[in-house]
């Protein structure tokens, strides 16, 4: 990965090709990426390669004082190499730069190894919701502040 940088009009195909691959029960199609990256409050992120293509993406909307993580992924190709970590710090630090106190994002029960990555970046349980999912399966809800660290000198936490 060479960097995590604002979506462009030119990512979205790449975008919604990855997203069709890694969500087939309900991917987003180019009209609903197009109107998410022109919706106030929405910021898609994209982790590039060296080729500067989309490898992975993550989506925030900004609500009041707190931010949702709408949806984070990345190509199983750059699995396990930091992509998601990279895109969660980033979401994290512009939500905060934008003025959200907290996160908020929705991760289903039995996904593991996102439930890990959410973990190692200090979001908690909050809620539960059961039968979320067309499968049935729980969703929990996981939050993070968005502090400022007063041990760091002045700078804020990612």
């Amino acid at each position: 990965m060479r960097s995590v940088r604002p979506a462009t009009t030119d990512d979205l195909a790449a975008v919604t090709a990855l997203d069709a691959a890694l969500f087939p029960d309900e991917p987003w199609d180019l009209p609903a990426w197009q109107g998410l990256l022109d919706t106030a409050g929405r910021r898609l992120l994209v982790a590039a390669d060296d080729a500067d293509r989309p490898v992975g993406y993550a989506l925030t909307g900004l609500v009041g004082d707190f931010a949702e993580l709408l949806r984070i992924a990345a190509d199983p190709t750059v699995r396990r190499r930091g992509v998601a970590t990279a895109l969660l710090a980033r979401a994290c630090a512009e939500a905060r730069s934008n003025g959200a106190e907290r996160l908020l994002l929705e991760v289903g029960e039995a996904n593991t190894g996102a439930r890990a990555l959410y973990a190692a970046a200090g979001f908690v349980e909050i809620d539960r919701r059961p039968r979320y999912y067309r499968d049935g399966s729980a969703a929990l809800v996981l939050e993070r502040a968005l502090a400022f660290d007063t041990h760091t000198s002045g700078r804020m936490d990612p």
